[in-house]
């Protein structure tokens, strides 16, 4: 989550930085620009003024000499063009003047005005800077000095001072960072306690509390709230789990009477046929109650711990039991295999289900490619009975008159799911195969 974050705020933090520092970037290369071009136009117009001079006493000597000075001194390209294109003066390196550039600019002087100042150059663009200056006013320019300026020293300025302003920005990037990772751990670190809080009451441990109390007040409320919500859900699951277990077990004893009761009654009934099948009827109706009473104390041993047994060991020790319901009972587990305690009632609820519901002679207990499978070989169950099976007092349209509560398979459900499993219905072919995918256990 912390590296998210940083993931979100660093983009945000260099956009920021490219929205600040992209203008002053551009403001300092126009501002280079602007003192060259001066400083060249300084130049130019002090040629200027001498040219004119020149022109009108036809003494150009001094001019060429100071021209050929300034371009030996500078190693600018410098030149002094008649308004039909003689060269009056230049440099020993001579300007091109049949640059487009250069063209327009004396096209410009010529008619009389001064060439626009030039755009901010950048440091990757190559291009010389032209600076041309009318000699003469109006409609009496006479010629044009035409300076053509290479751009090297002033790109590496440019770019030397880029530099800087990235070095002086690059520091406070780095203190918010080198701040903000501290200040997101603080700011998480309450978010991180719930989410592994969270994970221990998925887990199973439900009486899990938040202990760390650091963060924004925010935070800290949410875990305070956490740790309250906490309490009263378990305070109610406790409630519910005590209401049932303990109605359950103050049922037993009235129940209990109740049957020996009515067993009792048995000699001293009268021997007619509606009178024993009525007695009949209350003994199973007793025995039936004692079996609800049976799977609510089951349900409520639902969040029992999840211990865990060797899955083989398991099976032995409850194949005997298995074996006396009337069906023949077939295992084949691995050993090392383990498996929570919780699937031994489980097992115990399958097959006897599938010994007393399916109509089949057979019942396998298997365990392949990570499932525990318990398979009858009965008339099984339609895809839309399959589909309702697992919900609490379901019966079959068949099994009507079969005694049972509708909730066994509905808890052996709760049970897998609890150990963090998973239990479906699927088709045998023939008969119905329950399918246990117990929890992942890397």
């Amino acid at each position: 989550m912390l590296r998210r974050l940083l993931l979100v705020l660093l983009p945000l933090l260099l956009l920021l930085a490219a929205a600040l520092g992209g203008p002053l970037a551009n403001a300092v290369a126009e501002r280079e620009t602007q003192a060259t071009y001066l400083d060249r136009l300084t130049d130019v117009g002090r040629f200027a003024s001498l040219a004119e001079s020149a022109l009108n006493s036809t003494h150009t000597e001094a001019l060429q000499d100071e021209v050929a000075r300034y371009g030996q001194l500078y190693g600018i390209p410098v030149a002094v063009v008649a308004v039909d294109g003689d060269i009056v003066a230049a440099s020993q390196q001579r300007p091109d003047l049949t640059d487009p550039a250069v063209v327009a600019a004396m096209d410009s002087a010529f008619a009389g005005t001064r060439p626009s100042p030039p755009a901010a150059v950048m440091p990757w663009e190559t291009a010389p800077l032209v600076v041309v200056e009318p000699v003469g006013r109006d409609s009496e320019v006479v010629a044009a000095v035409v300076e053509v300026s290479p751009t090297d020293r002033l790109r590496a300025d440019i770019l030397s001072q880029w530099g800087w302003l990235a070095a002086l920005g690059i520091l406070p990037l780095l203190a918010v960072i080198a701040a903000a990772w501290p200040i997101s751990r603080w700011i998480l670190r309450p978010v991180r306690r719930l989410d592994e809080a969270t994970a221990a009451i998925a887990g199973g441990i439900v009486d899990t509390h938040v202990d760390d109390v650091s963060g924004p007040p925010e935070l800290r409320r949410l875990s305070t709230s956490f740790n309250t919500m906490v309490d009263v859900v378990n305070t109610a699951m406790r409630r519910q789990r005590d209401f049932v277990a303990d109605a359950s077990h103050q049922l037993r004893n009235p129940l209990a009477s109740l049957r020996l009761a009515v067993d009792n009654l048995k000699p001293h009934l009268p021997d007619s046929e509606p009178v024993r099948e009525a007695h009949h009827i209350a003994v199973d109706e007793a025995q039936e109650m004692g079996n609800v009473l049976d799977a609510l104390l089951a349900a409520t041993r639902l969040d029992a711990a999840a211990e865990t047994v060797e899955l083989a060991l398991l099976v032995s020790a409850h194949l005997p039991k298995w074996q006396v319901l009337g069906v023949t009972v077939e295992t084949d587990v691995p050993a090392g295999q383990r498996v929570p305690v919780s699937y031994g009632s489980v097992l115990d609820e399958l097959v006897a289900n599938a010994a007393r519901l399916s109509g089949g002679t057979r019942v396998r207990v298997f365990f392949v490619d990570g499932s525990l499978h318990v398979a009858d070989n009965g008339t099984g169950l339609s895809e839309e009975d399959r589909a309702q099976a697992l919900n609490r007092f379901w019966r079959s349209p068949r099994h009507q008159n079969v005694s049972g509560t509708g909730l066994g398979l509905s808890i052996c459900a709760d049970l897998i799911s609890a150990a963090g499993g998973t239990l479906r219905l699927a088709e045998a072919n023939p008969g119905l195969d329950v399918v246990i995918t117990p929890a992942s256990r890397d």
